[in-house]
């Protein structure tokens, strides 16, 4: 297994001359996170196909990128693979609406299923999406036991319009999984948020998938205004900063947030990246930059358990663009704490989106997360 990563701040005009060193490693895998707007303007696919012509190219638009130097903003983030030991192939398909999100994990998992499946990386458009149902999907359609990890596409927060890249083409409405095959697969995972919980604990009375229509019986957008204060007038990219916990039968934490997408005005409404249970409790949270940091720290440890301490290995992060909003300049260093604790040999690669996928702490069963750090630990045997 090699692994090599450029970060470019544009599409240079000499392909040999600036991926020489990835071209070097004759890569099979290329991985691409990149800001907005190298998707939504002509070329890009087209360039990555005459740089990299016998790789598998896949990759999101993004709320801000990850590489091992660091985080960025606005720029090209291309880390190029060669698994020498590891089989693996791609399945991909459109999302006709939000309620085609079970089917189209369904189709997802159909297309990867086989007897020596070992692990799936799933990445979505992140606008117009429930990815709850999108997981559900996926799981029920695989074997049990087989890690989903992976996440939503960006768009920098503005929640209008996000990008997903398979070879040659780049689609608003794709979603693409890559399953990873054989004994030599070595797959860790590791998902923590570092939120707090504050507030009453309110019921959702009225809900339909993914939107959150009343709290208590009153409508959900006037109670989330009222807490939210003077942030309220930046809905919904504000909402980013205090996410709902979904809370247990008994009331109780149970490790999953659900961040906002939108909110319909009309109906009093909120949209959340996945599912609100009907009848279900939620809290309100916030966080600290050293809470968030910690998070990152546990999520990392999680990872190092399961691949049985550091070693040479793609180490791919999705945190949520919450936390990115809520440390501001200080976003570096939850990747920090990442690196340093995975090693030297860990390439850092990713990005923050609009939801993170992962199993649900130490078990296989997957979840869609949002304002966690997520991590997943590829490597060969």
């Amino acid at each position: 297994m090699e692994i090599r990563q450029i970060r470019l701040p544009g599409i240079p005009a000499d392909t040999q001359e600036d991926l020489a060193a990835l071209r070097a490693i004759r890569p099979n895998l290329v991985l691409v996170f990149a800001a907005p707007r190298f998707f939504s303007s002509p070329g890009l696919a087209t360039w990555l196909g005459t740089a990299f012509p016998d790789a598998l190219r896949a990759g999101v638009s993004t709320a801000g990128e990850i590489g091992t130097e660091g985080v960025s903003d606005d720029s090209l983030v291309i880390t190029a693979l060669r698994l020498d030991r590891i089989p693996f192939r791609v399945a991909h398909t459109d999302l006709v609406d939000m309620e085609d999100c079970h089917g189209a994990g369904e189709r997802l998992a159909r297309d990867l299923a086989g007897p020596d499946l070992r692990g799936v990386l799933l990445l979505s458009q992140g606008v117009n999406v429930n990815g709850s149902a999108l997981i559900e999907g996926a799981s029920q359609s695989l074997p049990p036991g087989i890690p989903i990890t992976g996440g939503l596409a960006g768009d920098n927060g503005a929640f209008s319009q996000t990008w997903c890249l398979l070879d040659d083409e780049v689609s608003n409405r794709m979603m693409l999984a890559i399953g990873f095959y054989g004994e030599h697969v070595r797959i860790g995972h590791g998902s923590f948020g570092g939120w707090q919980s504050f507030g009453p604990v309110r019921q959702a009375t009225r809900t339909q998938g993914n939107v959150l229509f009343e709290l208590d019986g009153k409508p959900a957008l006037d109670i989330y205004k009222r807490y939210l204060g003077d942030y309220a007038s930046g809905l919904p990219a504000s909402g980013l900063l205090f996410p709902f916990a979904l809370l247990s039968n008994e009331q109780q934490e149970s490790g999953l947030i659900r961040t906002l997408l939108g909110v319909d005005e009309a109906a009093g409404s909120l949209t959340l990246a996945g599912d609100i249970p009907q009848g279900g409790y939620v809290r309100l949270m916030h966080a600290s930059t050293e809470a968030l940091v910690d998070g990152a720290e546990a999520a990392a440890r999680a990872t190092l358990d399961m691949v049985q301490g550091p070693g040479p290995g793609l180490a791919l992060l999705v945190s949520c663009i919450g936390r990115k909003l809520v440390m501001g300049d200080r976003v570096d260093e939850e990747v920090e704490a990442v690196g340093t604790l995975l090693g030297k040999d860990a390439v850092l690669a990713g990005f923050y989106s609009n939801g993170e996928i992962s199993p649900y702490l130490d078990t296989t069963e997957c979840r869609l997360h949002n304002q966690t750090m997520t991590i997943t630990y590829l490597s060969e045997s």
